[in-house]
């Protein structure tokens, strides 16, 4: 019996995004799959893929390391989703399903009545799980992946600081809603753009935590399958 390697690879992600691991800490196997309660070889092969996505280095004589973006690549993050976001809207436009739609303008609808109210604590899940689904109404399985690692890796490199007017975000998150149900993909372009630009401004780079991180054990939660 074991444990996808995939799981383990969205567990330690998660928590390298979150900070648990800090930037330049070494990832040696045998904590992290203590850790995670696992064998070293799901471990080996998440480290693998992580390396590929660009959060861990191997480097000579420390072995696989979190690794230390420049400013400059954290910067070069927030223009390509400014390149991507836009066109994966115009996609929506002409790929969308009915079902994506439903979702969509629910999510729209809540984002908006929690706007209203004030209960903003889970408005940044909200926001992720919104651009999740425009992403994947492009049916677009590589642009869909790269969204996501993007999504990643901001949330690492960058906080975001408290919107001022939340129900401005939701009312053009629904604009480009309305666009994609129209299938005007060029103005879904339009409305994607100016928001996510005006997003960008609030972004401010992530300090560096400091040390290295305790590694606690954490066990991955997920269908063990048959080898």
């Amino acid at each position: 019996m074991r444990v996808p390697a995939q799981s383990v690879c969205m567990a330690i992600r998660d928590d390298i995004v979150a900070g648990v691991h800090a930037r330049g800490s070494r990832l040696t196997e045998e904590p992290l799959a203590r850790r995670y309660g696992v064998s070293r070889v799901p471990v080996r092969e998440a480290l693998r893929t992580l390396e590929a996505e660009g959060f861990v280095v191997t480097r000579r004589h420390a072995g696989a390391c979190v690794a230390e973006p420049t400013e400059r690549e954290a910067a070069d993050l927030l223009e390509m989703r400014l390149l991507l976001e836009p066109l994966g809207a115009a996609r929506a436009a002409e790929r969308r399903t009915e079902a994506h739609l439903k979702v969509l303008r629910g999510l729209v609808r809540l984002g908006r009545r929690r706007a209203r109210q004030g209960t903003g604590d889970d408005l940044r899940s909200l926001e992720g799980w919104f651009h999740e689904t425009l992403a994947q109404a492009s049916d677009s399985p590589p642009l869909v992946a790269m969204l996501a690692q993007l999504r990643h890796k901001i949330a690492w490199m960058f906080t975001v600081e408290a919107q001022v007017h939340p129900l401005a975000s939701w009312e053009e998150r629904g604009a480009v809603v309305d666009a994609v149900a129209r299938g005007d993909g060029e103005r879904a372009r339009r409305l994607t753009t100016a928001h996510v630009e005006r997003a960008t401004a609030a972004h401010r780079p992530r300090p560096r935590t400091p040390g290295r991180a305790r590694i606690p054990k954490h066990p991955v939660h997920t269908t063990v399958t048959r080898a």
